[in-house]
């Protein structure tokens, strides 16, 4: 896929990537069995694909949120972040991570679950990159009377800084999604 064109952006491969990069590609590829394109598109940067793996795993292993949960907060920020390719692809992932498809259907639209935890989730997910950060206090309330601790309000951070990264670098390069995310 590789051009001259500056605005257009090479989708790395183990072959192709920088060295720095390739350690990370080799770990995804025996986590998912393939090198999803997004991960392809960061690997010209060694930081950004760095970035993104680390923030991805230490979200794995040391959130407060539910793997579903996770999920959920994930395809509300890329939904609100306008990210086509990371609401596609998580939506896959939440499947397989047993997040209910009624779920995963209300987030690739743009709504609220009807469960009601869920939801402040999601609206606050949500809320967090339309407000850039400035949640008010009625807000934060919300999601701390659906159950959530200050604790999940700043994992919620690091899961939209996650986002950022890929959402992000999806627009710029225009990714395009991988048929196992289709």
């Amino acid at each position: 896929m590789s051009t001259d064109a500056a605005n257009t952006y090479t989708v790395h491969t183990k072959d192709t990537a920088p060295d720095a990069s390739k350690p990370v590609l080799e770990q995804v590829e025996q986590a998912f069995g393939f090198i999803p394109n997004v991960i392809g598109v960061l690997a010209e940067s060694p930081l950004a694909v760095s970035a993104y793996a680390t923030i991805n795993g230490l979200a794995e292993e040391k959130s407060r949120f539910t793997p579903q949960e996770q999920q959920v907060a994930i395809l509300a920020i890329s939904k609100e972040n306008g990210c086509d390719y990371c609401v596609s692809a998580h939506a896959k992932v939440a499947g397989m991570k047993e997040v209910p498809a009624d779920v995963v259907q209300a987030l690739q639209e743009g709504r609220d679950p009807d469960d009601a935890k869920l939801a402040a989730l999601s609206r606050t997910a949500r809320l967090l990159v339309e407000k850039r950060g400035w949640i008010d206090e009625a807000a934060q309330n919300a999601f701390f009377e659906a159950g959530y601790k200050k604790a999940h309000l700043l994992d919620l951070i690091a899961l939209a800084a996650l986002k950022t990264i890929s959402n992000y670098s999806n627009h710029i390069a225009q990714t395009e999604l991988d048929r196992e995310f289709s």
